[in-house]
């Protein structure tokens, strides 16, 4: 099926076939990434649950090689936050504090993701190299989308002022 063309469009192969690019904010970046990073964290987690004796030790009161317990689930419960609560911070929070907080979070969460290897097997390594070299990818472009967050210039001031008008603004280098 044919999709009629604009009467306003210029005729040509170029018009048909190049797609529309729209700059996303920076914010809706980061959140994405934030997002991508929760679903990454929540699947490595339960594909972990696949490995062999991880569902014996937790019927044993073990994961890993703590011991089961309330205070072991609200840390976990609060590391699992950290990033989930990060995306609606990314959206919400006024830049500068949004910028900071990302910058702040994302650099912690790099060394706790890379911990995840501990104790890992040979046999294991591709399923944590992969896991953890993903997760410190994403936390990596969240730093780079955060360090250089486009700054307001003076003459771009009066283009708007608004939370949403961030990607009427010309990208400048922090």
């Amino acid at each position: 099926m044919r999709t009629p063309q604009s009467h306003t469009a210029p005729e040509g192969a170029q018009s048909r076939s190049s797609l529309e690019e729209l700059r996303m904010p920076v914010r809706a970046r980061i959140a994405a990434a934030w997002t991508t990073f929760m679903f990454l964290y929540i699947y490595v987690d339960l594909f972990n649950l696949y490995k062999p004796g991880v569902i014996d030790g937790i019927l044993d009161g073990l994961i890993w090689r703590f011991d089961i317990s309330s205070t072991l689930l609200t840390v976990f419960l609060v590391t699992v936050s950290i990033p989930a609560t990060m995306v609606l911070l990314s959206m919400t929070l006024p830049a500068r504090a949004s910028r900071a907080t990302n910058l702040v979070v994302a650099s912690l969460l790099i060394p706790y993701s890379m911990f995840n290897a501990a104790g890992t097997t040979w046999e294991w390594a591709a399923f944590y190299g992969i896991s953890i070299g993903l997760e410190v990818l994403l936390l990596a472009f969240i730093l780079r989308s955060a360090w250089t967050w486009p700054r307001r210039t003076t003459s771009s001031t009066a283009m708007g002022t608004g939370p949403d008008s961030e990607s009427l603004r010309k990208p400048q280098q922090a």
